[in-house]
């Protein structure tokens, strides 16, 4: 027997000596790979494979990932998956019982060998050649035990489980696999282990989605692996133009470099010149430039700036228009091709950057000397001829090519625009070129508004109605052309003028249909829009106050809706370029906005607060006729009072009350059939957030309603009804990350708006609707939720210079220090007492509803700071938490508010000095609020001894168990009266006959426990399940 086991040993050794060699380097495998197998062959299977499994084990003890670990861990994987001709068949042997080997460890409860023995799977089934032989049952083995690790507690385990598994995904018989991963890649927390999911998902329908979310991802390895798969995977043609274009649209905007990378990898490498034959004109034919213009743009910029796009001169826009120029002069030849959508595009985004190009050299050569510029020079010279060669060789032909693309129909819409936006880069410096195109911009005002008719013979407008030609980038192309011919002072306005004037000559007359309106007014609306001094529209063919009454106003009254939409949008473009409003312009608006129909009430209100910011209130009220500046606040009427309905143009409120009422409004603008981007709610709230902002430039703006509109604008923010306003969403967000470091008194009416606004959202209050459980439980952690979002907004930091103003502005004390000087209103401490007091204004016996309210607002309070020299304050607090702890029940929220107490009792220069009543009416008054009443003691009682949980069937034993027990334990949870810390002594005796007399009682008062649990027993329960509730993550 020893010679054996001599043998053993020496074997273990061998292999030991040929593992510790193969650490060195890569190099060595390939000799100690023959030199093992030959240990292999002779040796019989079971003494090899026990030699190997022990001088294996000392790496399943090293945890660190070191690379001369990973080169052993590299050669075992090789040699286990290494089958030779010989002996095929021991090597099999040899795998399967390896691996079983290693699915037993990677079910041990230490922490490194379960990642040993996964990473070591995981590299051997990466590395099984296609014809090894593996029993059913053993591969069935691996691949559950490779998903019971996906779910393991360290992140480096499960990604070796996702490597192991992603050998299988496409098998047709382990479809759950698949499932698994796409299940684990919405719920995995750690970056390394998405990652390799990503990169092990296939091509496939259900995984396109998965990968293209994964765009997104936070992690930047992620998004990378997102875009590397998606470009060797998957391609071009596999999928839908939405997911092309939203691939190239995260990924050319992305924050990350690496990312941007990668992308264009992915555009250049895989689509453009595997799929499209280095063809940029193809490539845009995949992306539907016409629906995404904004991508195409994109993709043809980035393209140009790497370098890849060969532009031949041959294939120029100015070969079509030198056709379609003979053609319009009659002479003989071939009818001209039209350009197609993606050549239009191309063209115009090429002939962009060569401009910009020779613009930026020639910059450069002005700011340089010598040689430098010289080069320079020459650059923008190469450029601009280049330039030249592309673009039509006269006005005349580019006026012709254009011209054919608008005779053309509705096909090639987008074509004619985008030659429209290419003339802007002409040279309209000839005389004759100017008149050849200002003909051509004459024609394109005069060219009527497409329209359509419907079942019952009634002209309906194609487009938006609003803009020249229905589409607001055609009227920015034709504005772009018109100012580039029609350059000199004033020229544009007196051009357009004009032809306003013959448009409105009907619309006077009376005899105007609809579209001539229309048509019409979008002309005036392109004018006032790209105006940008009131005085050159003066001395003009048309004067302002006549187009105002000739035209603005009586379309505004108008019968039909659409005309009456696009007037209201030019009273507004008007009121922002008069020095002076008019009246007549703001009552219209005003009517408008109140009696008007949905879609005109959203222009209307987004004029009267462009009025706003651009004039202020004050200028709109007084162009009105009302002076709020002079008016007693007192004397004005009420707004909570004011409903919508009642509201007539008689009634004197000012524009931003009258903003606010609407604002306000439970039922404004919820119709099912209004637009996204059109509701007045999501005007007006993006309209109070832009005041607010500035709202230090509005001082007629009534203090009163800042706490309002906040409040109102973080109900609008969290609220499910406006869920669809992502643009209002967008607005809010970053309104709420700027506002509270702004100012101070910005803080302050955030202080103030707390309140109202958990009361508003918590179901049970205030008359507030509740509902199921499951409601009341999801409405509920949405209030606490936003408390806590304004918990943080009140500690959010002042910005710099706002701090240094904030301490530039606080007097000097006696002492040259500024600790003295109170401002507890526009901080924490502020808060913190509106809590208290709204705490202490319920009753001892509380509802459902109160309960969990109380223990929300309790756990915010908690979260708030004092500062040191806000004493009268931290007394305040003191008596309040007191007040507040002696009305709740709840242990854990007695304990939290005694933990504050007696950090404020520390943070308490005096704290035997009890607060006058006169200045805790101070801090209220100052505050807002109403005294509840308060008495001199600022202890917090302490912390209720938990409730016995034993059963009550045996009395006697419970009794003994009170009798014996302590003073503070036997007295009743909320009876006996607190100490009192600074009291007189007669006061201190007085306490102590009290406690006295309350243990002799101490029997009776157990006697009573039954019957008081017994009560409370349903609300103490409920409580505590809210508090769990409460406790509960947000979602």
């Amino acid at each position: 027997m020893a010679e054996p086991d001599q043998r053993d040993t020496l074997l273990l050794h061998r292999i030991a000596k040929i593992l510790d060699e193969t650490r060195a380097s890569y190099a060595t495998h390939n000799r100690k790979l023959k030199e093992l197998s030959s240990l292999r062959s002779p040796s019989p299977h079971e003494n090899f494979f026990s030699s190997f499994s022990k001088a294996l084990c000392p790496l399943f003890n090293f945890q660190r990932r070191t690379a001369s670990a990973e080169r052993v861990i590299r050669f075992v994987a090789t040699f286990s998956s290494f089958r030779g001709a010989n002996d095929a068949s021991f090597c099999d042997a040899f795998l399967e019982e390896l691996l079983q080997f290693l699915l037993n460890a990677a079910s041990a409860a230490s922490k490194t060998t379960r990642f040993r023995s996964c990473q070591l799977i995981s590299e051997i089934i990466m590395r099984l050649p296609d014809d090894a032989e593996m029993s059913d049952e053993l591969l069935d083995e691996v691949i559950e035990s490779m998903k019971l690790r996906m779910v393991d507690k360290f992140p480096i385990i499960r990604t070796f489980s996702v490597r192991a598994l992603s050998r299988f995904v496409n098998d047709s018989e382990n479809s759950d696999i698949l499932d698994l991963f796409l299940e684990a890649l919405t719920l995995e927390q750690n970056a390394d282990v998405r990652k390799t999911i990503v990169l092990s998902l296939p091509a496939s329908n259900s995984t396109s989605q998965a990968i293209i979310d994964c765009t997104l991802d936070v992690s930047e390895p992620v998004r990378r692996a997102a875009y590397f798969v998606l470009g060797n995977k998957f391609p071009l043609q596999s999928l839908s133009i939405k997911h092309r274009t939203v691939i190239l649209q995260r990924g050319l905007s992305d924050r990350s470099p690496a990312v941007v990378k990668e992308c264009l990898k992915l555009m250049k490498d895989e689509w453009l010149v595997k799929h499209c034959k280095s063809d940029p004109i193809e490539l845009l034919k995949f992306l539907d430039v016409e629906t995404y213009e904004t991508i195409g743009v994109s993709v043809m910029g980035a393209l140009l700036s790497a370098g890849v796009v060969n532009l031949h001169v041959e294939q120029s826009i100015g070969q079509f228009a030198g056709l379609a120029c003979s053609r319009a002069v009659g002479d003989d030849c071939p009818s001209i091709q039209l350009l197609e959508p993606e050549a239009a595009l191309y063209w115009r985004v090429v002939c962009k950057h060569l401009q910009s190009e020779a613009q930026a050299k020639g910059s450069d050569a002005a700011a340089t000397m010598g040689t430098e510029a010289a080069i320079y020079a020459a650059e923008a010279s190469d450029k601009n001829d280049l330039l030249e060669k592309v673009l039509p060789a006269t006005v005349s032909n580019y006026v012709e090519l254009a011209k054919e693309h608008l005779a053309a129909g509705s096909n090639y819409r987008f074509a004619s625009r985008q030659l429209l936006l290419l003339g802007a880069m002409l040279d309209f410096s000839d005389a004759t070129n100017r008149r050849v195109a200002g003909t051509f911009v004459q024609e394109l005002l005069l060219r009527p508004l497409e329209y359509e008719f419907d079942h019952n013979g009634d002209m309906i407008v194609i487009g938006d109605g609003i803009n020249l030609g229905g589409d607001i980038d055609w009227a920015l192309a034709v504005a772009d052309l018109a100012k580039k011919v029609h350059a000199s002072a004033g020229e544009f306005e007196e051009v357009i003028l004009r032809v306003i004037g013959e448009l409105a000559r009907p619309c006077r007359e009376r005899t105007a249909d609809c579209m001539q309106w229309m048509h019409c007014l979008a002309v005036t609306g392109l004018l006032l829009e790209n105006t940008k001094f009131f005085h050159r529209l003066q001395g003009k063919t048309i004067e302002p106050p006549e187009l105002l009454q000739s035209l603005l106003l009586p379309g505004a009254k108008h019968i039909n809706l659409d005309v009456q939409r696009v007037a209201v949008r030019c009273l507004g473009l008007q009121g922002l370029l008069e020095r002076k409003l008019s009246e007549e312009l703001v009552k219209q608006l005003r009517v408008s906005f109140l009696k008007g129909p949905d879609p005109i009430s959203f222009i209307a209100g987004k004029a009267l607060v462009d009025l706003v910011m651009c004039h202020g209130p004050q200028e709109v009220d007084k162009a009105y006729g009302l002076n709020l500046s002079s008016q007693d606040q007192s004397d004005m009427p009420h707004l909570t009072s004011i409903c919508l309905s009642d509201i007539n143009d008689d009634l004197d409120i000012g524009v931003l009350d009258l903003l606010h009422i609407v604002l306000a409004y439970e039922n404004c603008n919820q119709s099912a059939n209004i637009k996204e981007n059109e509701s007045v709610q999501a005007v007006l709230g993006e309209g109070f957030a832009k005041i607010l902002l500035s709202s230090d430039n509005y001082p007629c703006f009534n203090c009163s309603l800042y706490s309002s509109v906040l409040a109102k604008l973080i109900i609008l923010y969290f609220t499910d009804e406006t869920k669809e306003l992502q643009r209002l969403k967008q607005c809010l967000s970053v309104f709420f990350e700027h506002y509270p470091s702004l100012s101070t008194n910005h803080k302050k009416h955030l202080s103030q708006a707390f309140i109202p606004v958990v009361r508003a959202m918590w179901p049970g209050i205030n008359g507030n609707s509740t509902g199921s459980s499951i409601m009341v439980s999801s409405m509920r952690k949405r209030a606490v939720q936003v408390s806590h979002f304004m918990v943080q907004m009140m500690q959010a930091p002042l910005y710099a210079k706002e701090a240094e103003n904030s301490n530039t502005n606080l007097p000097d004390t006696e002492g040259g220090s500024v600790e003295n000087i109170n401002e507890f209103e526009n901080g924490e401490e502020g808060l913190a007492i509106r809590i208290a007091t709204e705490m202490a204004s319920f009753p001892a016996k509380k509802t459902q509803a109160e309960k969990s309210y109380v223990s929300a607002l309790c756990k915010s309070v908690v979260l708030l700071h004092f500062r040191s020299s806000e004493q009268e304050a931290i007394k305040l607090m003191r008596l309040l938490l007191n007040r507040v702890a002696n009305s709740i029940s709840s242990e854990e929220l007695v304990k939290e508010l005694k933990n504050m107490a007696e950090h404020l009792k520390k943070m308490d220069i005096q704290p035997d000095q009890d607060l006058l009543s006169n200045q805790a009416d101070m801090i209220f008054g100052r505050l807002g609020l109403e005294n509840p009443g308060l008495d001199n003691s600022m202890e917090v009682p302490p912390t209720p001894a938990p409730r016995s949980t034993r059963s009550t069937a045996r009395p006697k034993r419970r009794t003994r168990h009170v009798e014996s027990s302590s003073d503070e334990e036997s007295s009743p949870t909320y009876a006996a009266v607190p100490p009192v810390v600074g009291l007189s002594s007669a006061r201190s005796q007085r306490a102590s006959k009290t406690a006295a007399l309350t243990k002799l009682t101490s029997h009776k008062a157990s006697l009573a426990c039954d019957d008081i649990d017994e009560e409370e027993g349903s609300d103490l329960t409920s409580e505590d399940e809210e508090s769990a509730e409460l406790d509960s993550p947000m979602e």
